[in-house]
């Protein structure tokens, strides 16, 4: 029983250090992209993160999913999500309007803003597992496949509720839910880990020399094909190809991804405060002008440690403390009552 016990105490930490990591991967990510078309280094990182660390995110997200789909526990996470996106996307918007003035700029909760697809597709990719929790998981995963595939021939913009990406990033979703438990336990141990960390590094390599030619679109995931430039009846195929590439990225870069219990694990329970607010930092940094006094490449790694401290402070105690009202609204009260319409219980 205690052997059982450390085992899953192990994979929870291995699960909630590699949630940190791939929030810091996000950072630097929005960090970096502004970047991208003047430094190939920044692009060649961008391009990379981009490889595994939706795909993976979406995973974990799939794994932490498990014990709140079904049931009242299944009901106030949808809630909480829907709260969060009504509540973030409308102060995004006022932050457009006020602070930075955008053109043309208006609140519309059928655009997701910037980051806040993730909670529109979080919220569908819940509702499709709970309306197939009575099939059979291998058949899941083939169904949520196909509708990868089949997004992209939709003919409606793929950023008009997250439509593209909900279908598209929906297997990893699936992958995580049904197997993500089984997954960890058939990750290599030992030099197999060292081989496979190797060769994550070795495909930035690869990347930074131009090996891979693959337009960013088709790693956003928020794209049709028609919108990608692919008006062929056969261009389902490059999805497929795309998730195999993000698969193997994935795959390899878990091998960077420590098992015990650390600091680091404490700030994995906390990156939906990272994940939330990080936006209106970059959003701001974008804003203040700083980015045109970067003219040299060098300034690649000190973005990258400004997001790892970025990651780390917005994942303190302190932040939650403060946010908490905000980020996790206590909905346990609040139902969904007739015409959609939310009420608090007396």
């Amino acid at each position: 029983m205690r052997k059982q016990i450390l085992i899953q105490h192990d994979q929870e930490s291995f699960f909630y250090n590699l949630r940190f990591m791939l929030i810091v991967c996000v950072l630097a990510g929005n960090a970096l992209e502004p970047l991208i078309t003047r430094f190939a280094g920044a692009e060649a990182l961008f391009l990379w993160i981009y490889t595994f660390h939706m795909p993976l995110f979406v995973w974990v997200t799939g794994y932490f999913a498990k014990p709140s789909i079904q049931g009242a526990s299944g009901r106030n996470v949808l809630k909480q999500i829907a709260l969060q996106y009504l509540l973030f996307q409308t102060l995004y918007a006022l932050m457009d309007a006020t602070v930075f003035h955008t053109p043309h700029m208006r609140l519309s909760f059928f655009a997701p803003y910037l980051l806040l697809w993730f909670l529109a597709s979080h919220f569908c990719w819940r509702l499709l597992v709970r309306l197939t929790i009575s099939w059979k998981p291998v058949y899941r995963l083939i169904a949520s496949i196909a509708l990868g595939v089949i997004a992209g021939y939709l003919p409606v913009d793929g950023f008009w509720l997250s439509c593209s990406r909900t279908f598209v990033f929906l297997p990893f979703f699936v992958i995580g839910y049904d197997y993500g438990a089984a997954i960890r336990a058939r990750l290599l141990p030992g030099w197999g880990r060292r081989v496979a960390g190797i060769l994550s590094v070795a495909l930035l390599v690869y990347i930074a020399y131009g090996g891979l030619n693959i337009p960013q679109g088709w790693l956003f995931g928020s794209k049709t094909y028609a919108e990608l430039g692919h008006q062929e009846w056969y261009a389902g195929i490059f999805r497929l190809g795309v998730y195999l590439l993000e698969i193997i990225s994935a795959t390899l870069f878990l091998a960077w991804v420590p098992n015990l219990t650390s600091k680091l694990t404490d700030l994995g329970r906390r990156t939906l405060y990272v994940f939330l607010l990080h936006g209106f930092l970059v959003r701001l940094a974008i804003w203040s002008g700083i980015y045109s006094y970067m003219g040299s490449a060098l300034f690649i790694p000190v973005i990258l440690g400004i997001a790892v401290l970025f990651s780390v402070t917005l994942a303190h105690p302190l932040v939650r403390h403060t946010f908490k009202v905000l980020i996790e609204p206590d909905i346990s009260r609040i139902s969904i009552h007739r015409h959609g319409v939310f009420k608090r219980s007396a």
